[in-house]
């Protein structure tokens, strides 16, 4: 049977906010290699507790838990200024707190830890990583 961990009161605490989802996709983001960080460009994070329904439409979702984030950016190789396009708003990396909360509830995962993946996850996959490189990334970032 597991003994339960009596070093904190989790009576009195509160699920992570938005702010501070924000903060880890931050910290983990800065602790990615700079080679890895350099392929994004500019970037922001935002964090909404699910997508919204043009994501849900987009990506053919049929339950708001199914995505834990989403990377928006510039086609591979398309810069301001290549070819005469203008106006292109920084690479963003939404993240999805809802769901991200409900996948640290069902694994034995860090809550800095799942953030840390998708944000590998979500840069790796628009800039056509393979799986064997994200997850190197990843170990990589502590």
């Amino acid at each position: 049977m597991a003994q339960l961990d009596q070093s904190g009161d989790w009576k009195d605490r509160l699920a992570p906010s938005l702010d501070e989802i924000t903060s880890l996709a931050i910290e983990a983001y800065a602790s990615l290699p700079e080679s890895f960080r350099a392929l994004t460009g500019e970037i922001r994070f935002h964090v909404a507790d699910f997508p919204d329904d043009a994501v849900m439409e987009e990506m053919a979702l049929e339950d708001n838990f199914e995505i834990l984030g989403l990377f928006e950016g510039a086609p591979i190789g398309l810069s301001a200024g290549a070819g005469g396009f203008t106006g292109q708003l920084p690479n963003r990396i939404l993240l999805y707190r809802r769901p991200i909360l409900d996948h640290w509830a069902e694994t034995e995962d860090s809550l800095g830890d799942i953030v840390t993946h998708v944000l590998v996850h979500e840069i790796g996959h628009h800039f056509g990583l393979s799986d064997a490189d994200m997850e190197a990334l990843e170990a990589s970032a502590g």
